[in-house]
């Protein structure tokens, strides 16, 4: 039984009810829909009346259209959907490497998107950022509603606040307030693995989707984890909860992780660990070698890619059964390019896991991500459209 929080106690209002109503409604028809209006009142048990009511309502503000199915002989049926001409959201997803700028609709898909190198400085992504948002604002201003980042950093979510990024060595580097500032418009942010767990749950398949606690493992140049606890990203004192790519796990890792030590799963576990040890394993020396490349050369057969995917992918099962053994989720889901070669490594990972993890400690599934190669960009998108589907009043 969860005990009521007093000092942040919501009183129930007189329309409570239909605003809870209404938030059910929209959610069965952005997950079943093309969906009726009699379906719904089947499944709600609401009566055909409120949902004729709440369905006006909601074509009113724009949040669904009707369509007309197929006839089986009369006329065809009205059908309710979800609006996938305009777009409502803007994600930044500042990466490693590149940073990617896009516009979504309610269903999360991608309408424009631009590409950039991050640049080491604050300053110059922030102003690459804005310009990207601007040129998108031009055409459908009018119709974004707010832009969501996500970011390689330790991220006070609440206030809306980039607070360092040991990649890039950033310190408060005002990048939130900057864009909205410069546009005008409501940003949310948080850090990668956060908004790729909070993708999951609202982009991920059907049994993600269902499940009420599981760690989203975002495997990139570093290692980000995020918590969902009971269907909510936890975040815990700061909200900076979730860094367990700096646990220790060993001594004298191949790399050193992004604050310097050659201790923690980063440095074990990472996509930079995995290169370094390519190129201790290959034959034929290769500079610059890129992630992908490698998964590439494993998925092609090379014995050395597949040497150092398979070490990697050890460390990782190892810091997963750390996790399993202290939060004991439903399930672990990985992110990243790793996932490409996931019949390759995904029976070392899970091996390690359970090596790691007590007898008697339930069995956690430890499943891949299904939303592609940039997880994070769908998480930024989900920070504003997370709020649309979950907030209980228009």
């Amino acid at each position: 039984m969860r005990r009521i929080d007093l000092k942040n106690v919501i009183v129930a209002r007189s329309n409570t009810i239909r605003d809870i109503n209404r938030q059910i409604v929209l959610n069965y028809v952005r997950e079943q829909g093309p969906i009726s209006r009699a379906d719904i009142a089947r499944e709600t048990n609401l009566q055909r009346s409120t949902v004729s009511l709440i369905v006006n309502e909601l074509k009113e503000f724009g949040l669904v259209e009707q369509v007309y199915g197929e006839s089986s002989g009369g006329r065809p049926p009205a059908l309710l959907t979800l609006p996938t001409s305009q777009p409502v959201a803007i994600g930044v997803d500042i990466g490693t490497v590149k940073t990617t700028v896009a516009t979504c609709d309610l269903t999360g898909r991608i309408i424009e998107r631009e590409e950039f190198a991050t640049d080491p400085s604050a300053d110059r992504t922030t102003a690459s950022i804005v310009e990207c948002i601007r040129k998108f604002i031009s055409s459908d201003g009018r119709l974004i509603e707010g832009i969501g980042v996500s970011a390689p950093a330790l991220v006070d979510a609440i206030k809306g606040e980039i607070l360092y990024s040991p990649h890039f060595n950033w310190r408060n580097p005002q990048i939130i307030e900057k864009i909205a500032s410069a546009t005008g418009l409501p940003v949310s942010v948080d850090n990668d693995a956060n908004a790729a767990a909070l993708a999951e749950l609202w982009f991920g398949r059907p049994e993600i989707r269902d499940v009420r606690d599981f760690i989203l493992v975002f495997i990139e140049n570093g290692i980000g984890t995020g918590i969902v606890s009971d269907g909510k990203i936890y975040r815990g004192k700061g909200g900076v909860a979730g860094e367990f790519g700096h646990m220790r796990i060993g001594t004298d890792a191949p790399v050193a992780c992004a604050t310097g030590s050659r201790e923690c799963w980063e440095a074990f576990a990472s996509e930079r660990a995995a290169l370094a040890r390519f190129s201790k394993y290959s034959r034929h020396k290769r500079d610059a070698l890129e992630f992908e490349e490698l998964v590439e050369l494993a998925l092609a057969g090379d014995k050395g890619a597949l040497a150092a995917l398979e070490e990697t992918s050890r460390y990782i099962g190892i810091g997963m059964g750390n996790l399993i053994q202290g939060l004991s989720p439903e399930a672990i889901i990985v992110g990243g390019v790793i996932v490409r070669a996931w019949d390759l490594i995904s029976k070392d990972i899970i091996e390690a896991a359970e090596s790691v993890v007590c007898q008697g400690i339930p069995s956690t599934r430890i499943i891949a991500s299904t939303l592609g190669s940039q997880p994070t960009l769908l998480g930024a998108f989900s920070l504003v459209l997370a709020d649309k589907f979950s907030s209980i009043s228009i």
